[in-house]
């Protein structure tokens, strides 16, 4: 994305450099020491722990908070990282409050839940900060096992499995590992470039070697990795973003929500990213709202989500869509693109009203135009690049209880892979548990 002669309503520096870092930085604060103890008081330690029940990677949560309690954060994050090594970015980015703190006690019976998502921060980031791994591998296997992509599903299988004593090699057609958390995340839910220096302490365990620049169609075959290696496993994500279907689609000022909040990511000088002044974003999920916020946070007038079903059909939590309105985001629902206009580049968008009619969502003749010279696209990814060789179900890799695909010796999790939401914590409970089953798998096999 670039300042383009054809769209001037697309500029940079419309915020100076001190209001940007104001406006960019941590969402949440971290906790101190006594905040952590005060917010750990109101865990009921319950015996059946619903908490635990509705995280998708099974933490033990209250064994944890009391470990906090009694002065052991490192032994806390030991607990955390069994089940969810990239527990410190889940704690920055999870959809807590649809989780484990909706499932909280303390919210049923007061409309507060004990601060889970926090706590799991301040613990993962003492243990961090020692700059040691809480992990050994196990003794050498032999076995050698590929993992295509360094998302969130790549590295937490890659972790597992190197600490089973298996060797490691992590491809990724990106310049740096990551995944969606390097790249795909609000950049204020990620501060202190934390998914980087994230990966570099997830490959301290050792055995693990990660290969950028690669990746298939770039280098990579899955006949050739089955060739070389004992196991294959695939995190390559939905790299495709779906289209709009509206006449003006092509205009300049129209792009993907995924290639802006990428580019907001890795940019050094975020006063030089250019940005419109009246934006529009289609969609519901969370990459509308993180592109939505993002647009206003860099000095956008105007910005306005669009989304053609109701509210309560969004897939952005009701907290992400309350930080959208409380940073003078406007969200427009039960309402589709239905034209761009403009002369060569997005001038205006004509929205038509929606309504379902008989289960079906249907257009009522109702149109509207807003003023819009930068329209993203945010209504949802697809799977591109899939070895022709797997089966797909529902447009993704089909696997089945064990991440298993439907080519032998091939397994497959996060977004890229048929079943689980996608979501950073569901990617690092499939990777998890796809290792588990490949270790077995080659150890079974002798």
């Amino acid at each position: 994305m670039s300042n383009n002669p054809t769209t001037p309503g697309i500029q940079s520096a419309r915020l100076s450099g001190a209001v940007l870092e104001t406006n960019f930085a941590d969402l949440h604060a971290p906790l101190d020491t006594h905040e952590a103890h005060v917010a750990a008081d109101r865990c009921y330690f319950c015996h059946d722990a619903p908490c635990q029940v509705a995280c998708p990677t099974a933490i033990d949560i209250p064994l944890f908070i009391r470990q906090i309690m009694t002065g052991t954060p490192e032994a806390a994050a030991k607990t955390i990282f069994d089940q969810n090594i990239l527990g410190g970015m889940c704690a920055r980015v999870c959809p807590t409050e649809e989780l484990c703190e909706e499932a909280c006690v303390r919210e049923a019976a007061e409309g507060r839940p004990v601060e889970i998502g926090r706590l799991q921060r301040y613990a993962t980031d003492r243990l961090m900060a020692r700059n040691s791994h809480p992990f050994t591998r196990a003794e050498p296997t032999g076995r050698r096992v590929a993992v295509v992509g360094a998302g969130p599903a790549g590295l937490a299988c890659a972790h597992r499995l190197a600490m089973k004593g298996h060797e490691v090699v992590v491809y990724d057609h990106r310049a740096k590992a990551g995944g969606l958390n390097e790249f795909g995340i609000a950049a204020y839910k990620s501060t202190d470039d934390f998914a980087a220096r994230e990966v570099s302490w997830l490959l301290g365990i050792g055995g693990i070697t990660i290969e950028t620049g690669k990746g298939f169609g770039a280098g990579l075959a899955l006949e050739a990795l089955q060739a070389e290696f004992d196991a294959v496993f695939l995190g390559i994500g939905l790299a495709g973003v779906n289209a709009l279907r509206a006449p003006g689609e092509g205009k300049a000022g129209v792009e993907d929500a995924v290639s802006f909040i990428a580019e907001l990511r890795q940019a050094e000088d975020l006063s030089a990213l250019p940005v419109g002044r009246n934006v529009v974003v289609i969609g519901g999920g969370m990459t509308a709202i993180d592109a939505a916020v993002q647009s206003k946070l860099l000095g956008a007038e105007s910005v306005t989500i669009a989304y053609r079903r109701g509210a309560e059909r969004m897939g952005a939590s009701q907290f992400e869509q309350d930080l959208a309105a409380s940073r003078g985001v406007r969200i427009l629902t039960n309402v589709m693109p239905k034209a761009v206009h403009g002369n060569g580049a997005v001038a205006e968008i004509e929205l038509e009203y929606t309504a379902e009619i008989d289960g079906r969502l249907q257009g009522t003749g109702e149109t509207f135009r807003l003023p819009a010279d930068q329209v993203f696209k945010a209504i949802g990814q697809t799977l591109e690049g899939a070895p022709g060789a797997l089966e797909l179900q529902g447009g993704k890799i089909r696997v089945d209880a064990a991440q298993r695909t439907s080519v032998a010796g091939v397994w497959a999790g996060g977004d890229c892979a048929s079943g689980g939401e996608d979501l950073t914590v569901t990617a690092v409970a499939e990777g998890r548990d796809a290792a588990e089953d490949i270790h077995a798998t080659l150890m079974a096999a002798g």
